[in-house]
């Protein structure tokens, strides 16, 4: 079965094509999402990609969060549907409230773009189920904000409940506790800064983000399975 991804577009949303070309190469098919639609089409997981979400202006994905789209987005999540986003849209997801803590500027202050080590933590969840804890992923990061923060009590809650799903082996940004990526209590929604997008394919430099896109379709399968 060719389950379809939807991947939400705001204006300055630059990494939308990325993710369709990675999604497509595996097997699975894109349906764009433009952010003044209140609707997620019937699709089978959904992707808020990278870029400029509204110029980033005010606070990244502080605007973004209030398209209607995030409406439908916010409802889709809360019945169990795969969600992940992606560097911006981890910061969406964070304004959003679909996921605890924020994003703020890199320690240093400085943009940053290059390859970086990940390590696996947990595997029960959409975009991780296809891999094995432990396992170290080489893949790219693109960002200026990606340092990610919460507060004690939130911390506390995502160690005691196996929410960090990916954590900087060398962490390049400050995030707190070396933290890449994190998901939801159910596991269906996760946000990461990294991009597994950018490393589809060895001719990028990398692969190991296939195995990310692979979880987030198989996930996808298993909701469309569900609801046939």
């Amino acid at each position: 079965m060719s389950v379809r991804v939807g991947v939400v577009v705001f204006p300055g949303t630059n990494c939308e094509f990325d993710v369709q070309y990675a999604v497509e190469q595996l097997g699975g098919r894109v349906e764009l999402l433009w952010h003044g639609e209140d609707s997620t089409k019937g699709v089978d997981a959904i992707v808020v990609p990278g870029g400029f979400a509204h110029g980033d202006y005010l606070r990244t994905g502080a605007i973004a969060r209030f398209s209607p789209v995030m409406r439908a987005v916010g409802e889709y999540a809360r019945s169990g549907g795969p969600v992940i986003g992606i560097c911006n849209g981890f910061q969406v997801l964070c304004e959003a409230h679909l996921l605890p803590g924020a994003l703020q500027k890199n320690a240093g202050l400085k943009f940053m773009c290059e390859t970086v080590a990940l390590r696996v933590e947990t595997t029960s969840t959409a975009l991780t189920n296809q891999a094995r804890v432990g396992d170290v992923l080489r893949i790219p990061i693109n960002h200026f904000e990606g340092n990610y923060v919460c507060d004690p009590r939130a911390l506390a809650q995502l160690r005691a409940e196996d929410r960090v799903i990916l954590r900087y082996v060398d962490n390049p940004n400050g995030s707190l506790d070396d933290i890449a990526g994190i998901c939801n209590a159910e596991g269906n929604v996760v946000g990461l800064m990294p991009h597994p997008e950018r490393a589809s394919d060895v001719l990028l430099g990398s692969s190991d983000g296939v195995v990310l896109l692979k979880s987030l379709l198989a996930a996808a399968t298993s909701r469309a399975t569900l609801l046939v």
